[in-house]
């Protein structure tokens, strides 16, 4: 079932970023220093190799100010993810870009203290896996869905618990495995969508146009009871911004055409963004539609969901313009 909603967009444009930078992983924590958003890693605006950057900044709710802050170890990279839990941020894997255009998953999972600015390793995933859904079940377990790993899309599902420092394996996704697919964990479920498959003949990269439920026992988290959701209104969607909300997932931009990281398709056309928002109701079982974006944008790792509001930080905008945008709105004039 569909629901449309008034579409008198809430989104507002909030204090820019500090460069522009796309496909970078995001979080919000309440700090010591209150509630803030944070922006690790990235493409800047020139769209080359040498353009991936590990530069990492944080804006302070309470001032609007953006300031860089240290960035995680190694090299910059693209399509990580990050989630916070037990006031730290998790940064996983992300994909490396070497000048010959070869791309290599990076394993490691950084983590990054507020309260001295400082980063630390945890246990590297036991399968890298970078453009992948990440969701946090119960403020205590981060769970990893699909993704690319080197040459291919995996299957996996995989669950690292912070508290141990540890990982364990979980049902695999029953669809074809994706990267680029969008999603997040509201209550017990996981839902995703979309995304890229792989095929044997050319095009390799092609839309998946699917959405999944994964039912989380409480008992064994890491059994999960997958079933498909009926299509979402509206053409499947390449690295929209997706986060959790109560019962809600809540899905904003993306784009139509699969790209590689410079916003060009696999297709050789141009992709352009989308500035639609809706959500899934986990409690319902609906599709809502939801009041649009103020401007289309796609190539995103996320919302962020902290002290009442949702942001959307960088990306891309139309002519596959890398921006330093923010856009802002309450939570309480998103959902119904």
């Amino acid at each position: 079932m569909w629901l449309v909603l008034a579409q008198v967009s809430p989104w507002e444009v909030g204090p820019p970023l500090l460069l522009p930078v796309s496909n970078n992983a995001v979080a919000g924590l309440v700090t010591p220093d209150g509630p803030a958003v944070f922006s690790f890693l990235g493409l800047d605006a020139t769209k080359r190799w040498d353009g991936v950057t590990a530069r990492s900044f944080r804006l302070r709710l309470s001032d609007g100010v953006w300031e860089e802050i240290a960035a995680p170890p190694g090299p910059g990279r693209l399509a990580g993810t990050a989630q916070a839990v037990g006031g730290r941020i998790f940064l996983f894997g992300g994909y490396t870009v070497a000048e010959d255009g070869s791309e290599k998953s990076v394993p490691g999972v950084d983590v990054w203290d507020p309260a001295d600015d400082s980063w630390s390793a945890a246990a590297p995933m036991p399968v890298p896996v970078d453009d992948a859904v990440s969701g946090v079940w119960r403020d205590s377990l981060i769970v990893l869905v699909s993704g690319w790993h080197d040459r291919d899309n995996v299957a996996d599902v995989q669950i690292f618990d912070p508290a141990v420092d540890r990982w364990q394996a979980a049902t695999p996704i029953p669809g074809p495995p994706v990267f680029g697919h969008a999603g997040a964990i509201a209550g017990d479920f996981i839902v995703y969508l979309d995304g890229v498959r792989t095929a044997e003949e050319q095009p390799r990269f092609r839309m998946a146009g699917s959405a999944w439920l994964g039912a989380i026992d409480p008992e064994d988290p890491a059994d999960i009871r997958w079933t498909r959701l009926p299509d979402h209104p509206g053409p499947p969607l390449y690295r929209a911004a997706a986060v959790a909300v109560g019962r809600y997932v809540i899905f904003a931009g993306g784009s139509e055409n699969p790209y590689n990281y410079n916003g060009i398709g696999y297709d050789g056309v141009a992709s352009e963004p989308r500035d639609r928002v809706f959500a899934y109701d986990t409690g319902t079982g609906e599709w809502v539609d939801l009041p649009p974006l103020p401007l289309p944008t796609m190539d995103h790792r996320g919302i962020i969901h902290v002290d009442g509001e949702l942001l959307i930080v960088g990306g891309m905008t139309a002519g596959q313009s890398v921006t330093d945008r923010v856009v802002i709105a309450p939570l309480n004039r998103v959902l119904p």
